[in-house]
């Protein structure tokens, strides 16, 4: 185990199948994107700790981590206004990675990430259906399925593909293990979890793609921007 929660989740992480999910499906995604080049450009927009990079900078030519000030892995700087002084149509691939429900405008974020983006070129984003709280430093936003997908709409993205994870079963459950963990003596944590997320996996599969593409705990969204 390295430290790396989010690309090697343990099996008695709180986050376990949620994580697995969120890390195979971004990582497929950018398989497809990068099979025809590894010249491609990508900003990681909202990097944060940044935990897929050494697994994704060899498949692309250029890696560039964006996010506030306040963190030091960053290479390029924001407020939290979103806006950026990158050029116009810079990026091949912009990577949101559990960003969206954090910012002040998802509205102002999206029509930052077209801007950079060259006609063509995708977004990977990934957020929140049904979850807890969780400040990083902040967190506003929460979306049902057609809202997110009217929200990146509208920003001027043409959604290319929209995929749920962890249908309402296996949500509802992660919540309430959420709900309950912390109340817990620290000893039996693991084991808690490790038994709660076995169940959110078996549980997940009550729920088919179509039924969790509706409801879900997080979304997979691939766009693109529309070529000239």
């Amino acid at each position: 185990m390295n430290g790396n929660d989010r690309l090697h989740p343990s099996l008695f992480h709180p986050r376990y199948v949620h994580l697995t999910h969120l890390r195979n499906a971004t990582l497929k995604t950018i398989d497809q994107l990068t099979a025809n080049s590894k010249d491609l450009l990508l900003v990681d927009f909202g990097c944060g700790d940044m935990p897929y990079r050494s697994v994704i900078e060899p498949k692309v030519g250029k890696y560039l981590g964006v996010d506030l000030d306040l963190n030091p892995r960053a290479e390029h700087y924001i407020d939290f206004d979103s806006k950026t002084t990158l050029p116009d149509n810079y990026a091949d691939i912009i990577l949101s990675n559990q960003v969206l429900e954090h910012v002040d405008s998802p509205s102002g974020y999206l029509q930052e990430a077209l801007r950079i983006l060259k006609p063509g070129g995708s977004i990977i984003l990934t957020t929140h259906g049904y979850w807890y709280y969780h400040p990083t430093p902040n967190d506003y936003w929460r979306w049902t399925s057609a809202g997110l997908r009217k929200t990146v709409q509208d920003s001027g993205f043409v959604v290319k593909s929209f995929h749920g994870i962890m249908g309402l079963a296996a949500s509802g459950l992660q919540l309430l293990q959420d709900a309950i963990i912390n109340k817990l003596p620290k000893f039996l944590v693991p084991p808690f979890a490790f038994v709660m997320q076995l169940k959110i996996r078996l549980f997940n599969k009550m729920n088919s793609q179509t039924q969790r593409d509706r409801d879900a705990s997080l979304y997979v969204v691939i766009a693109q921007k529309p070529s000239r």
